[in-house]
């Protein structure tokens, strides 16, 4: 874990707005993308990571306009994702206020992107983002998804990681399908185990629903916590999340 942890607010974002479901399923509207980032980043979040949930799965380009807009107004970093599937999609995106570029379904179809963007642009660009659910046939017991979690691989989640690092990834956002949405806390074995092989730090996302759900992952070695609703419904603050990991004895920014 990093001297200094992170909380991260997402924004999972289908036609322009911010949407919200429970395992990726039931999509409903949560809001304006612009309008929530500038919220977090005034709640003092320490990023913002923008996924277009939906690009790959339409085969379309992320919404450059709305990438943009949304560095306009906050001075923070910001992690852009969906529908990335070559290093010019990383630049155009980078040119638009982007500062790191999630990859993830074209990442598995050709791992050579990875490679690429970290020669081009440097590992600190780019993140793996690992859509991972529980599966006994791999050897860890965890499989990654592609397409928002709709298509199931047959690569191993940690074996997956370890390449992907080697490759040249320089975090790993690794969201438990199993738990996206369901507000009953992370995959804290997940997390153990991806903290444990990585040389880069490591996101924890998906099943954060209270204030005490978000120190166990950073406990079990994660560097980050990502959440998405319970900050879009104001249930959370990001500043109530900052001072629970206070006075867990963490140190945040």
């Amino acid at each position: 874990m990093t001297l200094a942890v992170r909380v991260i607010p997402c924004l999972d974002v289908a036609a322009g707005r911010v949407v919200k479901g429970v395992k990726f399923q039931g999509l409903r509207d949560a809001g304006d993308p612009i309008e929530l980032a500038r919220r977090y980043f005034e709640q003092g979040a320490d990023e913002i990571t923008f996924l277009d949930v939906t690009a790959t799965v339409d085969n379309r380009d992320t919404m450059y306009d709305v990438v943009r807009e949304t560095a306009e107004q906050v001075f923070i970093p910001l992690t852009v994702g969906g529908g990335v599937r070559s290093v010019e999609d990383v630049a155009r995106l980078l040119a638009h206020g982007a500062d790191k570029i999630g990859v993830n379904s074209a990442a598995i179809a050709r791992p050579a992107l990875i490679d690429e963007i970290a020669w081009r642009f440097g590992s600190q660009v780019c993140v793996l983002s690992l859509d991972v659910t529980r599966d006994e046939s791999t050897p860890s017991g965890f499989v990654v998804t592609t397409h928002g979690g709709r298509e199931r691989t047959m690569l191993d989640a940690l074996e997956w990681a370890r390449e992907a690092i080697d490759r040249g990834a320089g975090e790993l956002l690794v969201n438990s399908i199993d738990a996206d949405g369901t507000k009953q806390g992370f995959d804290l074995e997940l997390t153990s185990a991806m903290s444990a092989l990585a040389t880069v730090p490591v996101i924890a996302s998906g099943g954060a629903g209270a204030l005490e759900h978000f120190a166990p992952p950073l406990r079990a070695g994660a560097d980050a916590v990502l959440a998405a609703s319970v900050f879009h419904t104001a249930q959370l603050t990001v500043g109530d999340v900052k001072q629970v990991l206070r006075a867990e004895g963490m140190m945040v920014r």
